[in-house]
């Protein structure tokens, strides 16, 4: 390695390329050679680049990961708050299982980027007017205005976290775009960790059982709900400090489930024709029917956030195709909630399910529309990315209205 080193001095391309086959080799051998390369000034620029590398390493290996370590302890203490304090843990859990990962997501973003103190005190009010908030409704667990508020809770906690990201880019779309992205490569890193520790708990369990300990109980109560506490902090630790762990993987990912979505979606509408399935009457029908149109919406969204610009003209046409059925799929539900009302008229259900139906529905068009745009501008891509930034106070401005005007509205029915 150190004489290709030398010998590809003036050949930047196969330098790089060197270093992509081995940068450990490579970085070990170059600082042997640099002082008698040192006047090179391509060996300069090399030389401060695996010097900044190290300095970043060595920065996150050591007060960062101390710092998370903190968070991943504190999550799982707030994860066991009903065994530690008199609290009923279904009242607990319904309410508060959102506090238990977000609100410390928060507080590492705000930590690692400095907030400005006005933010930060901005932040701390809506997580803290929050948590009193949903935990003072009042125990009604017939009240559909408190289911609804504990469902949309977690999304005005995201919505924190993402303002937190941003911090003061508000208005910049590439900011927002890179929350998008960092949660698309937070689900996959979490995955990835979730996969390792079932396997290490499989492992335990077997090891122990062979020494006829019987650890089930303890591990599944502590060590595993822990885990789970623990694992999307984890992952964002990972996945801010190794970027490269993932930002590889997740377009692949978008780019295999954009055709399998679509040709799963195709049929799956075709099935309900041939079964007869009825979301007009049938309300469980409806309720999945909404939310395979929410977890499809997300699909689009990750895989546009993911793939981004580099999204060639068959990833466009498949999203095209993806978001005109999902467009098809929503025109069903959003007429079966019109249907529900006319004949049995406004629920806090029915009305909240229609909001996000017409919201959803506007923004799908939007989405469609640039991307047949796309199809015949290559140059309209980034207005796509638009799109979507720019539709995301609006879902934020709709799930604060479930959660604190729904309870005051239809009288914490």
């Amino acid at each position: 390695m150190r004489t290709e080193i030398v010998n590809n001095l003036d050949h930047p391309g196969q330098l790089e390329k060197l270093y992509r086959e081995n940068k450990t080799t490579f970085k070990k051998e170059f600082n042997l050679i640099y002082p008698d390369i040192s006047e090179k000034a391509v060996a300069q620029v090399w030389n401060e680049r695996l010097r900044f590398e190290n300095e970043e390493v060595s920065a996150v290996s050591g007060k960062e990961l101390i710092f998370v370590l903190a968070l991943c302890i504190l999550a799982a203490l707030i994860a066991k708050v009903p065994e530690i304090f008199p609290i009923e843990p279904e009242f607990f859990y319904t309410r508060n299982l959102a506090f238990v990962v977000l609100p410390l997501l928060t507080i590492y973003f705000a930590w690692k980027q400095q907030l400005q103190t006005k933010m930060a005190i901005a932040v701390s009010t809506g997580i803290l007017a929050s948590a009193l908030y949903i935990n003072l409704l009042p125990n009604n667990s017939n009240s559909d205005t408190l289911l609804l508020a504990c469902i949309h809770l977690p999304i005005f906690l995201w919505a924190v976290l993402g303002f937190t990201f941003v911090g003061d880019k508000l208005n910049d779309h590439q900011r927002r775009q890179d929350f998008l992205r960092y949660n698309g490569d937070l689900v996959v890193m979490t995955t990835i960790l979730l996969i390792a520790g079932g396997l290490l708990t499989a492992i335990t369990l077997g090891l122990f059982q062979l020494i006829d300990l019987q650890i089930e109980e303890f591990y599944s109560q502590y060590i595993v709900i822990s885990g789970l506490a623990a694992s999307p902090i984890a992952g964002t630790y990972l996945v801010q400090t190794n970027p490269q762990l993932v930002n590889k993987v997740s377009p692949v990912i978008a780019r295999v489930f954009t055709p399998l979505v679509l040709v799963t979606l195709v049929t799956y509408l075709i099935a309900v024709i041939y079964t007869g399935k009825d979301p007009y009457n049938d309300r469980e029908f409806l309720l999945l029917f909404n939310l395979l149109l929410v977890g499809v919406m997300a699909i689009i969204l990750f895989s546009i956030a993911e793939t981004g610009k580099n999204t060639g003209r068959t990833g466009i046409l498949l999203l095209s195709g993806l978001s005109i059925v999902t467009i098809i799929i929503n025109g069903i539900a959003l007429s079966a909630i019109l249907f529900r009302i006319t004949e049995w008229g406004i629920t806090p259900n029915r009305l909240a399910v229609l909001g996000a139906n017409l919201l959803m529905l506007i923004n799908l068009l939007l989405i469609t529309y640039r991307l047949i745009r796309t199809i015949k501008d290559e140059h309209e891509k980034e207005k796509i990315e638009k799109c979507i930034t720019s539709f995301l106070p609006i879902y934020v401005a709709w799930t604060m209205l479930v959660i604190f005007a729904f309870p005051l509205l239809f009288n914490f029915k």
